[in-house]
């Protein structure tokens, strides 16, 4: 006798369910990761679904841009939270598709212009400041390439380069004491604290006939340092998102000697398991013999 079958664990049919009836779904689970899942709804619509925890300032802070920026973002339909700690966000579809779904068959001026177009449209998020670096209603800021002590981690609200900076120094227990003092001098001035989204990678671009159609993806957006757009903004994943990100940072303000100054911090923050740059700048430093 064969066993039934094992019904889908996100819509329930089984596969009898689907063989004896005409009905074929629009509703489709185009993404998961971790605890979380994202739907579409149709060619309109798109569903969310996570856990309440922060991060998970997307809809603020999409709210918020719609106010203050004419950047194209997703239109927030409604948003709530379930008793269960579940979080569900349903928005209309940004058109298009993500850059990252191009990227190898664009020519060069095509990708010059979304890189010029993104670009625009990040320099409103230079206008937006406030007096902490912070997430939108107060809340902390969350960001493991800027604080590598851990993933998903909450930091702030911070009012200072020195609590900046405490934060940050988390990721460098047991590098010399003289050697994280030295790196502290290097920090950049982190005001203006300006609206940063922190997390442009080529997935979330979204582009229709040649031209941006949207920046979508803003859980961890917040009031980060006035450098960490560019910085960040220099962190591939892959390849191809490298090259995107590259071209990108050729339009921001550029904020180089900060992005270096955070790739030696990043470097450090690996000790004892030092990589190459992370050995020498300990050796400049003094922070360990040049034997």
């Amino acid at each position: 006798m064969q066993s039934p079958s094992i019904p889908c664990s996100a819509c329930s049919w089984s596969p009898e369910c689907q063989e004896g009836c005409r009905y074929e779904s629009h509703v489709k689970l185009f993404y998961g990761m971790s605890d979380r899942g994202v739907w579409s709804l149709g060619s309109n619509l798109v569903l969310k679904e996570r856990s309440s925890e922060d991060p998970n300032f997307e809809a603020i802070s999409v709210r918020f841009l719609k106010e203050k920026t004419t950047i194209p973002v997703p239109t927030i339909v409604e948003d709530w939270e379930e008793d269960n700690g579940r979080y569900f966000s349903l928005m209309k579809r940004v058109p298009g598709v993500p850059l990252s779904d191009l990227w190898t068959v664009m020519t060069m001026d095509e990708k010059e212009n979304i890189a010029k177009q993104t670009a625009n449209c990040l320099m409103q998020l230079r206008e937006l400041h406030s007096d902490k670096m912070q997430s939108l209603g107060g809340k902390p800021i969350f960001s493991s390439f800027l604080f590598p002590n851990g993933d998903h981690l909450p930091h702030g609200p911070c009012s200072s380069d020195d609590e900046l900076w405490a934060g940050m120094e988390l990721a460098l227990e047991g590098v010399p004491e003289a050697v994280r003092q030295r790196f502290r001098k290097r920090m950049p001035p982190a005001a203006p604290y300006t609206f940063t989204h922190g997390d442009l990678t080529s997935v979330n671009i979204m582009v229709d006939d040649g031209n941006l159609a949207g920046i979508i993806d803003w859980e961890a957006a917040g009031y980060f340092p006035v450098w960490w757009e560019y910085t960040c903004a220099g962190i591939g994943l892959g390849q191809e998102d490298k090259e995107w990100k590259t071209l990108l940072q050729k339009y921001m303000p550029n904020f180089s000697d900060a992005r270096e100054f955070w790739m030696d911090f990043r470097s450090l923050s690996y000790y004892p398991n030092l990589n190459k740059r992370g050995v020498a700048l300990l050796k400049a430093n003094d922070g360990i013999n040049s034997e």
